[in-house]
């Protein structure tokens, strides 16, 4: 069974091999081995080991972004957010929740964050102290590129916190490009192809130390998190870690690097979507997104209008195939998902949509045109 989610995304066998030994997490082999993946997805991100430090926590990549939240952002502070999607909603949702007041600045429609949008926004209000941005928003398929919405926020002398769960070791990143960034939050799962269980957030140590004390949260405090390092050592975890997970990752990592590194990996997914996308086309249906702001990471497609369509029984007519796709979606229109990342192939997506085709006849849908725009 392939899942054509975007997380948690199919996995290799060596990946998933590697979770079948037990670890004793304050052993020192395994603490050799942490210390490690904390440095090579260090190095993903870009930073150096003098600057910047990658901190674990248990948990999805939600829980990454809110300790990135609770730790930067003080009580009270005023966080810009592009209402990009779903995914910036929960954005917004963990800064209210933890005291902080989101501040939503309007995206049209699909389109991406326009740095001029921002930079006018952060004017306007100078109690603003950080920006929060979802790279890849994946209830859309549309990724915003953080780069030059961090140009902005670094003249305006703001802050920003950037979620790249689902964007992470793909889309390309330089934190040390970026010195406005005060943390970026991934996970092991998504791009980086691990097992899901793990999230992470890559800190700027001066401003991690420069806001120590006002995360309100024991669990969600990345400056004790930085502590415990110092005090136990690089490779030491702050309660019980995921460690058949983080043993899991050293593999994924391999991999990663053995395929050629973010750039072969976002090749891969971009050809993923290409054969996707112009596959979906082909059988008569309409992705939500031009193709010329569609991202890598997932494509939803509107729902055809016929009276036969039902989401569930699509899926599982897919499941039946081989494929496992969402049974959700978070667009405006009804639509489907489908991820693009994991360890699937262009060949992979062929024989998707194959199995779309082949499910589509099975349901008896005769009338692939959109709801909206149905006669």
């Amino acid at each position: 069974m392939l899942l054509l989610i975007p997380g948690p995304v199919t996995t290799r066998p060596e990946v998933r091999a590697a979770m079948a030994q037990d670890f004793a997490p304050w052993d020192n082999d395994f603490r050799i081995l942490y210390a490690d993946l904390r440095g090579r997805v260090r190095a993903i991100s870009g930073g150096a080991r003098e600057t910047h430090s990658a901190i674990a926590l248990q948990g999805c990549g939600h829980f990454a972004t809110e300790a990135s939240l609770r730790s930067f952002v003080p009580p009270g502070g005023r966080i810009l957010v592009p209402a990009t999607g779903q995914y910036a909603e929960r954005m917004m949702r963990l800064a209210r929740e933890a005291g902080r007041v989101p501040v939503p600045l309007a995206v049209p429609g699909n389109g991406t964050v326009q740095p001029e949008a921002v930079a006018a926004a952060l004017a306007a209000d100078p109690g603003i102290g950080h920006v929060g941005l979802v790279y890849s928003e994946t209830s859309s398929g549309v990724v915003h590129d953080p780069a030059p919405v961090g140009k902005v926020v670094r003249e305006a002398g703001r802050r920003m916190i950037l979620d790249a769960v689902s964007a992470f070791g793909a889309l390309p990143l330089d934190v040390a490009a970026m010195p406005e960034l005060d943390a970026v939050a991934f996970t092991s799962n998504k791009c980086l192809e691990g097992m899901p269980g793990l999230s992470f957030s890559v800190v700027r140590l001066d401003r991690l130390e420069a806001c120590a004390g006002q995360a309100g949260s024991w669990s969600f405090n990345l400056a004790d998190v930085q502590a415990q390092y110092r005090r136990s050592g690089d490779g030491s975890f702050r309660f019980t870690p995921p460690a058949q997970v983080l043993a899991s990752l050293r593999v994924a990592l391999d991999l990663y690097d053995a395929e050629g590194g973010q750039a072969a990996r976002l090749a891969r997914y971009r050809e993923n979507a290409r054969v996707l996308y112009d596959g979906m086309v082909s059988l008569g249906l309409q992705p939500c997104l031009a193709w010329e702001v569609q991202g890598p990471i997932v494509v939803n497609v509107r729902a055809p209008a016929d009276p036969a369509w039902s989401l569930q029984g699509f899926v599982d007519a897919l499941k039946s195939r081989g494929f496992l796709i969402s049974n959700f979606y978070n667009t405006a229109e009804p639509s489907f998902r489908v991820g693009c990342i994991g360890a699937v192939t262009p060949e992979d997506m062929q024989r998707f949509v194959a199995a779309a085709d082949a499910a589509l006849h099975a349901l008896g849908i005769r009338n692939r045109a959109p709801v909206a725009s149905a006669a």
